[in-house]
């Protein structure tokens, strides 16, 4: 149970009051970056594509398997930012890559 100091907070969705640090704790959770096969990516991990992908205005195919070091995170759980060798500011979707 929450303390007594804890502010309340309508949860419209449940119908209920609800402590404001357990739904803030919820909402943390829901905003996790996961992979392709569910892992949670963080800052900096690598990540290994699951299958071709052709570039957006390029000619460049990046192939399945390559090996992308040091991801960033961005505000969108759908996305992470990338450098390649191939690519400058490449942008992935996550649900192409699988954490290594």
């Amino acid at each position: 149970m929450a303390a007594n100091d804890d502010e309340y907070v309508y949860d419209e969705v449940t119908g209920e009051w609800r402590p404001a640090s357990e739904l803030a704790a919820e909402a943390a959770k829901a905003a996790q970056v996961l992979d392709a096969a569910g892992n949670v990516l963080a800052d900096g991990d690598s990540v290994t594509l699951i299958k071709d992908l052709k570039v957006k205005g390029t000619n460049t195919v990046i192939k399945q398997g390559t090996v992308i070091k040091s991801i960033r995170l961005t505000g969108n759980p759908e996305e992470i930012d990338c450098k390649h060798d191939a690519v400058k500011g490449l942008v992935l979707r996550t649900e192409f890559v699988r954490k290594r």
